[in-house]
């Protein structure tokens, strides 16, 4: 493999951004595709080239891997890096990309082969000793047989899609008597999502924490783990929060899970980044649930407590060096966390808010870092995930990190939409959280609406509105929203209430 010269980041917004920094550091030319609807984008102005593909709608425009890699031979850029999302974990476009020459940024399209379906990916790492939930290995096709697996097992279980993802084609089955209708429906759930009805179940682990482990590996045959993140704080079965490292795991169960980790890695013959998911549960007994092929949307973290760029890494690995340094290189040096800035209203079931941030001032400072791919002025587009930014800290301790993200958010000034800065808040300062006694069920087990400060009605909306961008551009913000009565405040909101 040869030195990447020309790189295109097959990908939108924060993670684009975030790749095409390192690259221009390592002295590699960046190239940005778009949508319509991300033209005006950070990440297209950017890049030394970028190039449009389509509407908005992905199908549309960033899942037209054909085109994406037809733009590469066309302008003789050498290599693509997928991002996360999209077509990150898209074996045949992985495939593609390598037949045409190309440099894929990634595994092989066999690893995401592998690691992709569930089933094949227990199998793998099941040789290779790496604990696995009790349960039936195999996609289910005798309902009878089945159903005494799980009665052997103790109920409840959990009937799981093996193309599945994101909690669809998931079910909990409390007893006996539904297991049957609940199977159905996680199949037809499962056939509806991912055109794939295979199901499995396992033991449900009450009380669970969601672990996973931060892998690299090269082409030489080395491979090593950079510690875990803590990801159990979640609406949806989806992260909203994410640490490193945890507040639960001992030194010797670290060093248990790497290893296993790094074992999941041989299993499936794996080279660049890659992150391994564990269910820990009450007892601090862990499992293997899957492995993500791809750079995690929390890969910062990681980056934050070991001084690893890990996209650099992934760069390296893609020309064919090895890894510069080994397992006993790798330190953990203080605490890092790391808040999704959604634009979601948490006090309406987080559900989208999309809109235009009429202010939009992030926060600074030692130890303080914000991904992001927007500006202010700019809509948060329907077509897209309603990711804002990655709010990412970092301090010596995990008491001190969990100060700096208050003081984060406090500073952090978005309005013209709702978001997740709030619920950032009350989770910092929440005792479960705190004391590290919480596990994925935080949201439904701790939080209502009403546990944050009340919305501001409309005038008081307008005001803070007024106020904070007056503060940012001058006596001019005044007719910005006397144009736009209907701006409604975010952070500046809650923040106003809070202080009363």
């Amino acid at each position: 493999m040869s030195k990447i010269r020309r790189m295109l980041v097959a990908n939108r917004g924060e993670i684009a951004l975030r790749v095409m920094r390192t690259a221009r550091e390592m002295g590699i030319e960046t190239i940005a595709v778009y949508s319509e609807a991300d033209r005006e984008s950070p990440h297209v102005r950017f890049a030394d080239e970028s190039f449009l593909l389509g509407p908005p709608p992905s199908n549309q425009s960033y899942l037209l891997g054909s085109d994406i890699i037809q733009i590469c031979l066309d302008n003789q850029i050498d290599a693509i890096h997928p991002g996360y999302g999209f077509l990150s974990e898209n074996a045949a476009f992985a495939r593609a990309v390598e037949a045409a020459g190309i440099t894929f940024v990634g595994p092989s399209g066999d690893s995401m082969d592998m690691m992709g379906d569930k089933l094949s990916a227990k199998q793998a790492v099941k040789e290779f000793g790496v604990p696995l939930v009790p349960g039936l290995d195999e996609a289910i096709e005798d309902v009878s047989y089945a159903k005494q697996v799980a009665e052997q097992i103790g109920f409840p279980v959990l009937v799981k899609a093996s193309a599945g993802g994101g909690g669809k084609g998931m079910r909990i089955v409390e007893s006996v008597d539904e297991f049957e209708s609940q199977m159905e429906r996680a199949v037809s759930e499962a056939q509806n999502a991912f055109g794939n009805g295979a199901v499995f179940i396992e033991k449900f682990v009450r009380k669970p924490r969601h672990i996973e482990i931060q892998v690299l590996a090269d082409s030489h045959g080395n491979a090593v783990h950079l510690f875990e993140r803590e990801c159990s704080i979640q609406r949806r079965h989806q992260k909203v929060v994410e640490e490193a490292p945890s507040a639960v795991l001992t030194p010797e169960l670290r060093k248990q899970m790497g290893e296993a980790a790094v074992a999941v890695c041989k299993a499936c013959n794996y080279k660049n980044a890659g992150t391994v998911e564990f269910l820990l549960d009450a007892d601090h007994n862990f499992y293997f649930l899957e492995m993500n092929t791809r750079l995690q949307v929390e890969h910062p973290v990681t980056e934050m407590i070991t001084g690893v760029d890990l996209v650099k890494e992934q760069i390296r690995v893609a020309e064919g060096e090895a890894l510069p340094f080994k397992q006993e290189d790798l330190e953990i040096r203080g605490h890092s966390i790391e808040l999704r800035v959604y634009a979601e209203d948490p006090t309406n079931n987080f559900l989208p808010d999309i809109g235009k941030l009429h202010v939009y001032s992030r926060p600074q400072g030692a130890g303080v870092r914000v991904d992001d791919g927007f500006e202010q002025g700019m809509d948060v587009p329907i077509y897209y995930d309603p990711m804002i930014a990655k709010l990412v800290v970092h301090a010596e301790d995990r008491e001190a990190a969990m100060q700096k993200m208050i003081r984060a958010i406090d500073e952090y000034q978005i309005v013209g939409l709702e978001t997740t800065l709030g619920f950032g808040r009350y989770v910092m300062e929440h005792d479960a959280f705190r004391s590290g006694n919480f596990d994925t069920h935080f949201v439904n087990a701790h939080f209502s609406p009403e546990n944050l400060d009340r919305p501001l009605n409309e005038d008081e909306a307008q005001i803070a509105a007024m106020i904070a961008d007056i503060a940012l551009n001058g006596d001019l913000g005044t007719k910005v929203y006397a144009q736009n009565p209907h701006v409604r405040g975010s952070v500046s909101a809650w923040r106003i209430n809070r202080k009363r």
